[in-house]
């Protein structure tokens, strides 16, 4: 095309068309331009600083998620496996006896002063002392179960008090440390082997696999807990919902990853004064298909907060659950092309927008019935004129740009959005459930990726 414009032609009419098509490979490039631009800003947006290290670098074999899956499985099948024993695969070592440093807590265990079978009067002829290391914020205690065995002066009958009922069956953690450990693992991001380097500071060797043991073996003991969050969930008029991409290790090669997914759904009735508590549900699977939100919120018929996902689509029609869209992410994209561009179009849709917000604040802490009223008053007209005032807008501007691609996605969200007018139970937006995966944001920085499947479950369990 180039060397067709190094001539140009004498005739008036062939220089006319030769002008008509530079002027259309011009425009054409300048879209081309402007798309990847816009590639370019989104790429250096979402780009944090450079990584100083990479999996191709690192090559490592992540078996702390193997040890929490199997000792998941272990705890689901019954077998008690205390700190000697080891599976074949698993490291051995020897229980090394707590140090004699930390603070010891007694606490005797009798079974009363009367033989049971006879009555007759117990004598003690020894004890059992069975040892537990505990975490008390701030620092260790060891507590310590002294059942004396004791023994009838009548019928020589032996009496000796039970075990209180232990977490871990022959484990030491008490409830204190295993909660202090999963707390450092998941909430504070902890890797397994960092946390045991700051105990062995502090004089106690925990080697990292003994930990994991402990994390699969308590997270398969949460497993009911967090499927009554689920139902719970399930069980309001309306929840939000979203995803977060986590880099699962594959097992053939360990120095290659892929994208697997943590889903999260929350119930959260503060904004309209509800008497349900909030909750979280946390589901993994290994890839984004439309099955997994679909299996997870089968028969839900209230409305789901979502973002323009087209897996969560399978949610949405007759006899199943309403969708209430997400403004922000309409608004996100405006925002996006303000800062790219300085669009005064894009900036007038964000201020649009925060009005919509102003009356949403306004609305935070009433009954359903006052959101309703409020809304209908106030936030109808401004949502009636957003709408109209996009469809102006985009007739004026050429629709291969960003920008229409940014007023096409809101028209297209915004009558999906308009549930929230007509329902104080909705929200104009899905950032509740954003709120609830940014944790996992922070924690794919400390752990790069998850190294197992059973590690991912034992992930959204905890």
């Amino acid at each position: 095309m180039l060397e067709a414009f190094k001539s140009l032609p004498e005739d008036p009419d062939e220089l006319r068309s030769v002008s008509a098509q530079m002027l259309q490979h011009i425009q054409s490039q300048a879209y081309q331009i402007e798309k990847l631009k816009a590639e370019l800003h989104g790429h250096r947006k979402t780009r944090f600083g450079a990584k100083s290290e990479g999996l191709d670098q690192l090559a490592l074999d992540l078996s702390e998620d193997d040890e929490i899956e199997q000792a998941a499985k272990d705890q689901l099948t019954g077998q008690s496996q205390g700190d000697d024993e080891a599976p074949p695969n698993k490291r051995q070592h020897s229980r090394k006896p707590l140090p004699d440093h930390l603070d010891r807590e007694d606490e005797v265990l009798s079974p009363g002063e009367a033989c049971a079978g006879c009555g007759g009067t117990l004598r003690q002829v020894g004890e059992d002392i069975t040892q537990e290391l505990d975490y008390i914020p701030g620092h260790f205690v060891v507590r310590r179960f002294i059942r004396p065995r004791m023994a009838c002066t009548c019928c020589e009958a032996f009496a000796q008090a039970p075990l209180p009922s232990r977490l871990i069956e022959r484990g030491r953690p008490g409830p204190g440390l295993v909660a202090h450990m999963l707390v450092g693992k998941y909430c504070d991001h902890l890797p397994l082997e960092r946390q045991s380097k700051i105990y062995s500071r502090e004089g106690v060797d925990l080697h990292r696999s003994t930990l994991s043991d402990w994390v699969g073996r308590t997270t398969a003991l949460l497993e009911p807990l967090a499927e009554h969050i689920g139902k719970l969930v399930r069980a309001g008029p309306a929840l939000f919902a979203d995803d977060t991409p986590v880099k699962l290790q594959v097992r053939a090669n360990t120095t290659k990853t892929k994208t697997a997914r943590l889903w999260s759904y929350v119930r959260d009735e503060r904004p309209w004064c509800g008497a349900a508590s909030p909750c979280a549900w946390y589901q993994f699977s290994v890839d984004r298909k439309g099955e997994h939100p679909a299996n997870h919120l089968a028969g839900y018929t209230g409305t789901v907060h979502a973002d323009g996902f087209a897996g969560f689509n399978g949610l949405f029609g007759k006899g199943k659950a309403d969708e209430q869209a997400c403004m922000v992410h309409v608004r996100r994209k405006f925002v996006d092309e303000a800062e790219r561009t300085g669009s005064p179009i894009a900036q007038q849709a964000i201020k649009q927008i925060a009005q919509l917000y102003a009356v949403e604040k306004e609305a935070r802490g009433k009954s359903p019935e006052e959101r309703v009223t409020l809304r209908q008053a106030k936030a109808k007209p401004l949502f009636d004129a957003l709408e109209l005032w996009l469809q102006a807008q985009l007739r004026k501007i050429s629709g291969k740009t960003k920008l229409a691609e940014a007023i096409r996605y809101a028209l297209n969200r915004i009558p999906k959005a308009r549930g929230y007018l007509s329902d104080g139970h909705l929200e104009l937006d899905n950032n509740t459930c954003e709120r609830s995966i940014r944790p996992i944001a922070l924690g794919r920085k400390n752990y790069l990726f998850m190294g197992s499947i059973g590690g991912g479950k034992a992930a959204a369990i905890a």
